[in-house]
């Protein structure tokens, strides 16, 4: 999974193709750290995104145009006011780093033509966003970058901008075979750790794919290659080189099963094994492969302080509830005390003063028992000590045992939301969960100043059309199960859930017809998928019609009671079941 330097090369050449000449349109900034550009070129509309996430850093021509936030942030203030109108006049990647500078030219308050640069530099956790003159004087960044953050370079309005090369890489276009030899393969290191660390834009992937293309064991120190391997490997790396050059690329994902596990700009075939699946542009591939971790991401980002919050009150209450089970443990020896009790009362006539002990015939079970007494006490006082200890046990049971179940409850009303967070999807998703949450009492509700606008984020259910035709909602949250089971919901529509595990309510509309069989397999796989279970290889699902399923008094939302339902083991996979957008 590596954005290296091919990959940026790749992605350099295809926005040369489709934007030189293109007029910047709109520029907005749905995100703190990203940049959304619409370009108009050749009566076609792209939309350019550009991230510098520290956890996802991406550059790719995108066909979603995110969300364009009401008050637009500074920078793309700034953006907006010196290049929107400019015209992209060249798209470069200086020295097969990762980053791409786009030259544009634009009109300033006089009508004079001038030159800006935007350089993206995509580079894990020091990503950036830089807005540069000419002469390269930084005037504004996405991130600040001062002294105190990095000792290399400041990233700030007025410094001059520069690429650090704190790696002392060489630029694997302009490396000589005599340099390849005595520089890359003079590292006393594994030959494919020799490569990427010597040479810039080279990743561990595409280092792997240089030496299994020489036939050359990638874990083989240099100092155990012989001169032909040397030799070899080097014609092997150039002409790799040469089709970067030349623009050969093949632009690809390797898929093992179902799961995408690495993508490249050329061809992988250390991947021989796995299904390569090619595509037309590098900006499918990243559109393909990173679209749903990119959303994921950055929706966990988001949901940061909400799992916290969940967290927290999951360990306090784990904690609280294996304190209460220890307790209530505790409490299963009452009964012998009031036996002990009743014995003495039966037998303990006879006892001698000062003794010890009572043995006796438990009528109960008619085996002999021995009954400890304390030699300063009557029969009497021994009896009504045990009767106490008895009543006190007997009285914690009893609070324990609702306090244990209340407990528990919110321990699962707990774990239900946590597995919300992990299938929320939008931020109205989490809007929903918070407003749970508050409900609940986890978090304060804050009303705000006299002029704070109250914002409703609106989440539908998820919707699919089943291969029969029949239309099945799945909720994402314990509200949103709430108002899919007992407010849209009608009593013949039938309902699915995972068994015994927080998961999602799924309803099929049946329409008073008769369900066929595939129906309910792929409901019962989206009951699978959208549950806690979801990774594992069968779920068990419980499905019902809706009418017979109940909410128990007081209950926690989205929590139900059902009686004589169906099961199945299904699979939790849902891909050939149509989303309905």
């Amino acid at each position: 999974m590596a954005f290296d330097g091919i990959v940026i090369s790749c992605l350099a050449w295809e926005l040369n193709e489709r934007l030189i000449d293109g007029r910047i349109n709109k520029i907005y900034q749905p995100e703190t750290d990203a940049l959304v550009l619409t370009i108009k070129n050749n009566r076609h509309n792209y939309r350019l995104l550009l991230s510098a996430s520290p956890s996802l850093p991406l550059a790719y021509i995108t066909e979603d145009s995110g969300t364009n936030p009401m008050v637009a942030p500074n920078f793309c203030m700034l953006l907006r006011k010196h290049i929107s109108g400019g015209r992209i006049a060249a798209i470069t990647q200086p020295d097969m780093e990762r980053i791409l500078k786009f030259e544009i030219e634009h009109l300033n308050e006089l009508g004079d033509l001038c030159t800006k640069f935007l350089i993206v530099e995509l580079m894990g956790k020091h990503s950036n966003i830089i807005f540069c003159q000419p002469d390269g004087t930084i005037i504004d960044s996405i991130k600040h970058i001062s002294l105190n953050v990095s000792s290399v370079r400041e990233v700030l309005p007025g410094r001059s901008y520069f690429v650090p090369n704190t790696m002392h890489k060489l630029n694997p276009l302009t490396v000589d075979s005599e340099t390849f030899m005595h520089t890359v393969l003079s590292k006393p290191l594994s030959t494919a750790k020799a490569l990427y660390t010597s040479l810039t834009g080279l990743s561990p992937l595409i280092s792997e794919e240089i030496c299994h293309r020489a036939s050359i064991d990638s874990s083989m120190s240099t100092s155990g290659l012989s001169d032909a391997e040397k030799l070899h490997l080097f014609g092997t790396f150039r002409r790799l080189m040469e089709d970067i050059e030349d623009h050969r690329f093949t632009p690809e994902i390797a898929y093992r099963g179902k799961k995408p596990v690495e993508f490249s700009a050329i061809g992988l075939s250390c991947y021989s094994d796995c299904r390569i699946q090619k595509f037309e542009t590098i900006s499918d591939v990243l559109r393909t492969y990173y679209a749903e971790k990119n959303a994921a991401t950055r929706i966990r980002q988001k949901s940061h302080d909400l799992r916290h919050v969940v967290g927290t009150a999951l360990d306090r209450t784990r904690k609280k509830y294996d304190l209460q089970i220890k307790q209530l443990k505790d409490t299963e020896k009452r009964e012998k005390y009031k036996i002990y009790g009743e014995m003495i009362n039966t037998y303990g006539y006879g006892l001698d003063e000062g003794a010890k002990s009572l043995s006796c015939i438990n009528y109960y079970t008619d085996k002999e028992i021995v009954v400890p007494l304390d030699p300063q006490l009557t029969p009497q006082e021994n009896s009504k000590k045990y009767f106490e200890r008895y009543g006190k046990l007997k009285r914690t049971f009893e609070a324990l045992t609702t306090l244990t179940e209340e407990t528990h409850e919110e321990l699962e009303h707990l774990d239900s939301v946590s597995t919300a967070l992990d299938l929320a999807q939008t931020e109205g998703d989490l809007a929903q969960i918070k407003e749970e949450l508050i409900q609940s009492g986890y978090i304060k509700r804050h009303t705000g100043g006299k002029n704070a606008k109250k914002q409703k984020l609106a989440s539908p259910p998820l919707h699919y059309l089943s291969s029969d035709g029949y239309h099945m909602y799945v909720g994402k949250n314990n509200l949103q199960n709430e108002e899919l089971t007992f407010k849209f919901a009608s009593g013949g529509d039938w309902w699915f859930h995972a068994k015994g595990i927080p998961g999602s309510h799924v309803i099929v509309k049946s329409t008073g017809d008769e369900l066929p069989d595939r129906t309910f397999e792929e409901a019962a796989r989206l009951a699978a998928y959208y549950s806690k279970n979801r990774n594992s290889e069968k779920v068990e699902i419980d499905y019902i019609q809706r009418k017979h399923v109940k909410k128990p008094n007081a209950g926690k939302p989205g929590f139900v009671i059902y009686h004589t339902n169906y099961s199945m083991m299904i699979e939790p996979d849902i891909e050939g079941i149509e989303p309905v957008k």
